[in-house]
C-alpha cells in the first residue's frame, strides 16, 4: 500500500490538564504530520507524532497514553470515508498506575516518534484518512476527559479489492454452528498453567453468568449500588448496552474455541488482538493474582473477552478499582466501555446485591 503524492498535513493541538503535582494544569501542544519521505514505501499510515510543552513547569503524564513507548491501546480515532477504522494492536490489562508508569516533558521540551499506523488499525480500504490523537486523560480533581484534535488528513491506497465479502463474519464458524462444552487450547503452556487456566475459565463463565444474570433480574429503573459503583447512573440505552455485553461475554465462553497463550514475559496480567478473537495471552501478573476476587485470573479473563470486536469491543480508559469507579461517576456512557468496569462488575469484590 503507498501514498499518493499529495497530503493534506494537519496540525493537531491539544491541552491537557494532569494530575503531576508538578503543574496542576499544563498545556501540551500536539502535532502529526504524515510523511512524505515514506509515500514510495509500505508505510500506509506513516506520520510524524510530535508532543511539546511550551509553558514553563514540568508535565507527568503517563507512558502508555502517549506512543513513545509503543501503541499498546487505542490511542487514535482514525476515520475513512465516514467510517471508523478498526484498531488491531494489542488490548492490554494493567495495574493501577505507578510513579514509574509516568513520563515529564520538561519546560519547553519536545518528544517526536515516527510511527507506522497501519501496524495497529486497519488502513486496507482506499480513501481520504482522518486521524486524530484522542486519548483519555485525567485533570488534578480525577476527571477524566477525552482529548480531541483536529485531524491529519492522508489519502491511502488500500488493498480493500482483495477483501472477502464478508470479513466480519466467525471464522471459526459456518452458519448455524452452535459449539457446546468446547475445550480450550492452549500454546506455550505448561501441565500446571493448562490446569490453572482450565479452572479460571470456569470461574470466568460462572461470574459471566452472574453478571448476565443480574441483569435479567434488574432494569434500567431498578438498579442496585453493584451496577451503580461500577456503571453510574442507569438509563435504558445504558442498561442494553450492558445486558448485550454480558450476553455475548457468557456465550463467548460457554461456545467459543479459546486459546489462552502462555507465552508471554511481560509483567501485565494479559493482552488479546481486540480483531482476533478469541485469543488470549496471558503475563506475569495473571500467575500471581487468585484465581477469583479482585484483579482474579477469572476477572482477567472476562477483561480481556469483553475487548473482542466480536464480544463488547470495550476499550481500556481507566485501570484500577478507583479509576473503575470515579469513570462510572464522571462519565458512565465510557465506564460501559470500559473493560475494568466489567470486570469489577463480574468480580464483585466487595459483594454488592
Amino acid at each position: 500500500m503507498n501514498f499518493k503524492s499529495a497530503f493534506a498535513l494537519g496540525t493537531a493541538v491539544l491541552a491537557l490538564s494532569t494530575t503531576s503535582a508538578m503543574a496542576a494544569a499544563s498545556s501540551l501542544q500536539v502535532q502529526m504530520m504524515p510523511m512524505q519521505a515514506k509515500a514510495a514505501g509500505e508505510y500506509a499510515g506513516a506520520v510524524r507524532f510530535t508532543m511539546s510543552n511550551p509553558t514553563d513547569k514540568a508535565v507527568r503524564i503517563l507512558k502508555y497514553q502517549t506512543p513513545f513507548f509503543g501503541v499498546d491501546a487505542n490511542l487514535f480515532s482514525i476515520q475513512v470515508g465516514g467510517d471508523k477504522v478498526a484498531y488491531t494492536g494489542r488490548m492490554i490489562k494493567r495495574g493501577e498506575p505507578t510513579a514509574r508508569d509516568y513520563m515529564t516533558l520538561r519546560p519547553g521540551e519536545s518528544k517526536s516518534i515516527d510511527l507506522d499506523l497501519s501496524a495497529y488499525y486497519n488502513f486496507a480500504k482506499t480513501g481520504q484518512y482522518e486521524v486524530r490523537y484522542d486519548e483519555f486523560l485525567f485533570d488534578n480533581a480525577g476527571q477524566a476527559k477525552r482529548v480531541n484534535t483536529t485531524p491529519t488528513v492522508m489519502w491511502v491506497d488500500g488493498n480493500d479489492q482483495f477483501l472477502p465479502q464478508h470479513a466480519d463474519m466467525d471464522p471459526y464458524f459456518g452458519l448455524g454452528v452452535k459449539a457446546l462444552g468446547v475445550t480450550p487450547t492452549f500454546t506455550k503452556c505448561t501441565t500446571t498453567q493448562q490446569s490453572q487456566i482450565v479452572t479460571a475459565l470456569n470461574s470466568a463463565d460462572a461470574y459471566a453468568a452472574n453478571a448476565k444474570s443480574y441483569f435479567g433480574a434488574h432494569s434500567a429503573t431498578n438498579i442496585s449500588a453493584r451496577y451503580t459503583t461500577w456503571f453510574g447512573a442507569a438509563t435504558s440505552a445504558r442498561y442494553t448496552t450492558g445486558t448485550n455485553h454480558f450476553d455475548a461475554i457468557q456465550a463467548a465462553f460457554a461456545t467459543k474455541p479459546i486459546t489462552v497463550d502462555c507465552g508471554c514475559k511481560k509483567t501485565y496480567y494479559a493482552y488479546v488482538y481486540p480483531t482476533q478473537p478469541y485469543k488470549i495471552y496471558v503475563c506475569k501478573a495473571f500467575w500471581s493474582a487468585p484465581n477469583t476476587g479482585t484483579d482474579s485470573r477469572a476477572g482477567t479473563l472476562i477483561h480481556e473477552m469483553s475487548h473482542f470486536n466480536a464480544v463488547a469491543g470495550t476499550d481500556d480508559h481507566v485501570y484500577g478499582q478507583s479509576g473503575a469507579k470515579s469513570l462510572a461517576i464522571s462519565n458512565p456512557d465510557n465506564a460501559l466501555d470500559n473493560a475494568d468496569n466489567h470486570e469489577y462488575f463480574s468480580e464483585n469484590t466487595p459483594a454488592q446485591n
